[in-house]
């Protein structure tokens, strides 16, 4: 049951992402890095958050918790598409938004999944 949990969440995740990047490149043009950016904020403050909430203060069944945590917010983050880019704006030449956005993703995900994990803990 639980892989059914993850492939239904993770099918929902990845239509979200799909269209947070389709919104970001519709704003900002086709070598943006802020779709990704954003979609890695939102999931690494969501996945710190909910798995804290619901492993110390919301009992949830096993499934509910594997749906929303590896599931929708694996299916929605996008630590693939960021090493990508990536490494596409590098053979480009583009140095600095190569590595401001990796730079951006990784620190600022780190700090965002910090405040999820006590924002949960404070409730």
């Amino acid at each position: 049951m639980l892989w059914l949990m993850v492939a239904l969440g993770g099918g929902l995740g990845s239509v979200l992402r799909y269209w947070a990047q389709r919104l970001a490149v519709a704003y900002a043009g086709p070598e943006t890095v802020w779709g990704t950016l954003a979609v890695n904020l939102i999931g690494s403050f969501a996945l710190g958050f909910l798995f804290t909430l619901l492993l110390v203060r919301i009992p949830v069944t096993p499934e509910v918790r594997t749906f929303l945590t590896f599931g929708f917010l694996g299916g929605f983050t996008t630590f693939s598409t960021l090493s990508y880019q990536t490494v596409n704006l590098l053979e480009h030449g583009m140095i600095v938004p190569a590595l401001g956005g990796l730079a951006a993703n990784v620190v600022l995900g780190l700090a965002l999944a910090y405040a999820g994990v006590f924002l949960a803990r404070a409730l």
